[in-house]
C-alpha cells in the first residue's frame, strides 16, 4: 500500500511526465508529418497510406521518447519541490533520500515495463510494417517511373516537363501535357489519352501519347507549326527517391536476436534493452541532480543535468557502434556507459550528498564526546 508521500510524489512526477511526453510527441509528429509529406510530394509514398504510415512511425519511435521524458519530468518535479522547501519538510519528518528513491522507483518500474514492451515487441513489428509498405510503394512507383497524377514531372534540368492529370490502373494516362525545350525551340505536345510502357530489355520507361496534337516553335513566328499524330513517345528517366533503408535488423523479432551470435544482432538486442534499463539508471541520477537547497543556486545542477542527458544518449550510440564493430569485448556489451555516467554524476555530487553530511556529523559528534 502506497503512503501519502509516495502518492503525492507519484502524482507530481506523473503530471510533469505527461506534459513533457505530450510535448515531445507533438514535436516528433510534426517532423514525421513534414517528412512524410515530402515523400508524398516526390512520389515515393501514396496519399492513401499516409496516416497508417505515420502511425507506424510513431509506434516505432515511442520507446525512444519515454526515457528522456521520464528523466526531464523527474528533474522538473524534484526541482519544484526543492524550490518550495517541500524536500526540507520531508527531511524534517524523517523522510530522507531513500524514501524519494523508493517513490521514484514506484513510477520507474511500470514505465520500464511499458518501454520494454514497446522496444522488444511493438517497435520491431512497426519497423517491419514500414519496410513492407515502403517495398510495396517502391514497386508501384517503379511501374510508372515516379510520375504522379496531378503533378508536374521535370527532367534534364527542366528541359522536359510532363504533366498527367489522371492515371488509371498504373498504365493508362489521361490528359497529358509535355513541354520539350531540348532542341532549343519550344515544343508542346497534348493528348487526351496515353500509355506507360517499361522496356525490360533496356530498363527504359516510355510515355506514349495517342491521337494528340503537337505545337512547334513560338506563336506568331512564320516557322510555327501545328501537327496531329497517332502515337508520340518520350523516354522518361525514373526519379530518384529517398532510399528504402534496410529495416531487416530493426524489424527482426527479439527472440531471433537472442539466438544470434552476430555482433550486429547483439548490438541491436542491447539497443532495445537500453531503454528499459535507462529508466532505472536515470531515476538514480535524477534524485541527486534535482534535490537542491532553496538557497542553493540551481544553475550548476541544471548544467550538470544537461551534460548528463547529452552524454548519456550520445554515449549510447558510441557504445553500440563499438560493440557492432568489435572494438569492445562481447562480454562488456554496450550498456557499460550507463554505469559510467551514473558513477561520474555521483562522484561530482558526493561532497554535497545527504549521506556524506550525515557521516561527517556522526564523526564530529564522536570526536567531541
Amino acid at each position: 500500500m502506497l503512503g501519502i508521500i509516495d502518492r503525492y510524489f507519484l502524482l507530481e512526477v506523473s503530471k510533469v511526465f505527461l506534459t513533457i511526453l505530450g510535448t515531445l510527441m507533438l514535436v516528433v509528429i510534426s517532423m514525421l508529418f513534414l517528412r512524410t509529406l515530402e515523400e508524398v510530394n516526390i512520389g515515393a509514398l501514396s496519399t492513401d497510406v499516409v496516416l497508417h504510415y505515420m502511425g507506424l512511425q510513431i509506434l516505432r519511435d515511442t520507446s525512444s521518447l519515454l526515457p528522456p521524458a521520464f528523466f526531464i519530468s523527474a528533474l522538473v518535479a524534484l526541482s519544484r519541490m526543492a524550490r518550495d522547501s517541500e524536500l526540507i519538510a520531508f527531511g524534517a519528518c524523517g523522510l530522507g533520500p531513500g524514501r524519494m528513491y523508493r517513490a521514484l522507483l514506484y513510477f520507474a518500474l511500470p514505465l520500464a515495463l511499458l518501454t520494454a514492451w514497446f522496444s522488444l515487441d511493438l517497435s520491431p513489428w512497426a519497423s517491419w510494417e514500414l519496410f513492407r509498405i515502403r517495398t510495396e510503394q517502391k514497386e508501384q512507383i517503379q511501374q510508372i517511373a515516379g510520375i504522379q497524377q496531378g503533378r508536374f514531372y521535370q527532367q534534364e534540368q527542366g528541359q522536359l516537363t510532363l504533366y498527367v492529370e489522371e492515371i488509371e490502373e498504373k498504365k493508362r494516362l489521361r490528359n497529358i501535357f509535355i513541354q520539350d525545350r531540348r532542341e532549343g525551340d519550344i515544343r508542346l505536345v497534348l493528348s487526351d489519352m496515353g500509355l506507360h510502357h517499361y522496356d525490360e530489355a533496356s530498363g527504359d520507361h516510355f510515355v506514349t501519347l495517342l491521337n494528340g496534337r503537337r505545337y512547334d516553335g513560338t506563336p506568331g513566328r512564320p516557322d510555327y507549326a501545328v501537327a496531329e499524330f497517332e502515337r508520340y513517345s518520350v523516354r522518361i528517366e525514373p526519379r530518384e527517391f529517398f532510399g528504402v533503408r534496410s529495416f531487416r535488423r530493426s524489424a527482426t523479432v527479439t527472440r531471433e536476436l537472442l539466438a544470434s551470435d552476430d555482433l550486429a544482432d547483439r548490438a541491436e538486442l542491447e539497443h532495445r534493452l537500453a531503454g528499459p534499463v535507462a529508466i532505472f539508471t536515470l531515476a538514480m541520477i535524477a534524485i541527486p541532480l534535482g534535490t537542491t537547497s532553496p538557497r542553493q543556486r540551481a544553475s550548476g545542477r541544471m548544467l550538470l543535468a544537461f551534460l548528463t542527458y547529452f552524454s548519456f544518449f550520445n554515449l549510447q550510440r558510441l557504445a553500440e557502434n563499438w560493440l557492432e564493430t568489435g572494438a569492445t569485448p562481447v562480454w562488456i556489451g554496450s550498456l557499460w556507459y550507463q554505469l559510467v555516467v551514473l558513477a561520474l554524476v555521483y562522484a561530482v555530487l558526493v561532497p554535497e550528498s545527504y549521506w556524506l553530511k550525515r557521516l561527517r556529523g556522526a564523526v564530529s559528534v564522536s570526536r567531541t564526546s
